[in-house]
């Protein structure tokens, strides 16, 4: 699982930071949330390649976290795709999308699927399941939770060569085979400890402090949360539907994740060290992002 973050601007982008979008590698596919301005030529200058986006995960419509699904859509026809694309957002997405879909003169050559979802709602997909909670920001917004489904134990190699197992019955074995040895079978069961929750990342978008999404991320292996400015003008903050990075850190220890992203900074703030810094003075594991910075997401012990 491999995050990349490619835009970690505030309400507008920066000469050093493109407008939100953070692009979440789950090898099978490749998971897009939001989309700001932008976002497209953010790919290039990344690992990812934008063909391969099956999912589009939009947080909420003001300009910073979208207007790049316009461009992203037509360099998708012009680059020949046919494969569908699947984009979730809050309960006005369906209109705002149509009219997306309709801007210029082009032709959209491949199904373009929107799925509005409400607070509290979610759907379960290819070997995963998103949740949603409501941001608290001016518009319709949702905070998203996307988790893995559960994974098989890990493979205990030490006991299965201690039981006589050899060569390619080890790669039988870790597929849930049984295999034979000498008179006796070896079950799967036997070298393979208990099963593990899956990953789980959850994602705020815009939002003041909020008990909603406190709760959507209890237990998360990965938290990504705004952090739109610093303590000193949190109030403000909190009045536009944004929060300061101290905040962002006392959701985190509340909610008892494992490690936090902020982002979304404000412009007034060229470097984010004081803002990491407020972080870790509350959250420990709190980091600030930044664009393209690639972040591997490993299975917890």
């Amino acid at each position: 699982m491999r995050l990349t973050f490619l835009g970690t601007a505030g309400s507008w982008p920066t000469k050093d930071r493109s407008a939100s979008a953070i692009a979440l590698d789950l090898e099978r596919e490749l998971v897009l949330l939001d989309c700001g301005e932008g976002t497209q030529r953010q790919f290039f200058q990344s690992p990812q390649s934008f063909m391969r986006v099956r999912r589009i995960f939009l947080t909420h419509f003001h300009g910073d976290h979208f207007l790049g699904l316009p461009g992203l859509i037509q360099s998708m026809c012009l680059n020949h795709r046919t494969e569908p694309l699947d984009i979730y957002g809050p309960e006005d997405a369906r209109d705002i999308i149509d009219r997306v879909l309709h801007l210029g003169y082009f032709t959209l050559r491949f199904p373009v699927t929107v799925h509005p979802m409400t607070p509290g709602s979610s759907v379960d997909l290819e070997g995963y399941t998103v949740r949603t909670a409501r941001a608290d920001h001016p518009v319709p917004s949702l905070a998203f939770r996307l988790e893995e489904s559960g994974k098989r134990g890990r493979f205990n190699g030490e006991l299965a060569r201690s039981l006589g197992i050899r060569g390619p019955d080890f790669g039988r074995l870790e597929a849930g085979e049984t295999v034979r040895v000498g008179d006796r079978e070896v079950h799967p069961e036997e070298v393979m400890g208990p099963p593990r929750a899956g990953r789980s990342i959850v994602y705020s978008g815009d939002s003041a402090p909020a008990e909603e999404i406190r709760k959507l991320s209890m237990g998360a292996t990965l938290l990504i949360h705004e952090a739109t400015t610093a303590t000193d003008l949190e109030t403000e903050a909190n009045q536009w539907g944004h929060s300061s990075a101290r905040q962002a850190a006392e959701l985190a220890q509340s909610a008892g994740v494992r490690g936090l992203f902020l982002t979304h900074f404000s412009s007034r703030y060229k470097e984010t060290s004081l803002l990491e810094e407020e972080a870790r003075a509350v959250f420990v594991d709190a980091k600030a992002a930044r664009d393209l910075l690639d972040h591997f997401i490993r299975q917890p012990e």
